[in-house]
């Protein structure tokens, strides 16, 4: 265990970091994987730019690379683009 105060304090604040992190990292996960199930055209273009703002999101805070969102940005464009 650590003995500086500043160190426990560190502890302390990574742990409250990896939760708030691995939560946001799963809410886009699951919005990513209901946008690829959706069949209608308009439900996931309304859905795609609440997705690609998670995955922005994601890329600033270093959660996820920023080539993986830009590649799942581009992916997920190409499917909702393809949808009729």
């Amino acid at each position: 265990m650590a003995n500086h105060k500043s160190s426990i304090k560190r502890i302390r604040a990574n742990a409250a970091k990896r939760l708030r992190n691995r939560y946001q990292a799963k809410t886009t996960r699951n919005a990513i994987k209901k946008l690829r199930t959706t069949t209608s055209k308009a439900d996931a273009a309304a859905l795609l730019s609440k997705v690609i703002s998670m995955l922005d999101r994601l890329a600033k805070k270093n959660v996820i690379h920023k080539n993986k969102a830009s590649n799942n940005k581009s992916k997920l464009t190409k499917y909702v683009n393809s949808l009729s």
